[in-house]
């Protein structure tokens, strides 16, 4: 998993409270279990028409947010089921924070494991970022000091000690069990001389 320590860049607003899952990703791209290749359907039915024809005023396809890597939206983000192909589709996008007021807890959780920051603040603060990235200027956020700067803008956010480490150093479910490797090849090295039976 890619560490997160300060991210500077475009951030794209997204002026919807209760996005849910399948907007993020619809259901017919739930058919892979890769982390890769799913950006072509993150929003998919708000990108694009029924018959496929882009819709060219979507936020994520004006240019300069088709190269956003924040996303800023609404209360209640990432609602619905809990697909891990959300964080997936943003991920794969470019996607690397996404700010709002409040968060689904399973689409909260899923974020942190697969390397997104997800920023809660206040709805006024999430309004004035808003209002700000209209602009099209690039947003500051420094998850070491847990601070959001959007030009004179300045505000702080919490994250849970554990995964704000895991997030700076790029640490994953696999990754922290890795961190565990000598005392899981001690355990069972021990294991083979008290059950010898078991490793025949």
């Amino acid at each position: 998993m890619q560490p997160f320590t300060t991210l500077t860049a475009i951030a794209a607003p997204l002026t919807l409270d209760n996005v849910d899952t399948d907007m993020i990703i619809p259901k017919q791209f739930l058919k892979t279990i890769k982390r890769t290749g799913l950006r072509d359907g993150l929003f998919y039915e708000m990108r694009y028409t029924v018959d496929g024809k882009k819709i060219e005023d979507f936020v994520l396809h004006r240019p300069p947010y088709d190269k956003a890597q924040i996303l800023v939206g609404g209360n209640n983000f990432g609602c619905g089921s809990s697909r891990e192909h959300a964080p997936w589709a943003l991920l794969d996008f470019g996607i690397r924070c996404v700010i709002a007021p409040s968060f689904a807890d399973i689409f909260f959780n899923n974020c942190f494991k697969n390397g997104i920051l997800p920023v809660v603040l206040p709805k006024e603060q999430v309004d004035t970022l808003m209002g700000y990235t209209a602009g099209g200027g690039t947003v500051t956020v420094d998850l070491d000091k847990q601070m959001v700067v959007a030009g004179n803008h300045q505000f702080s956010f919490t994250v849970e000690p554990f995964r704000k480490h895991c997030l700076m150093h790029g640490l994953d479910d696999i990754g922290l069990t890795m961190q565990k490797l000598p005392d899981i090849g001690a355990y069972e090295e021990k294991q083979k001389l008290a059950t010898p039976w078991l490793a025949a």
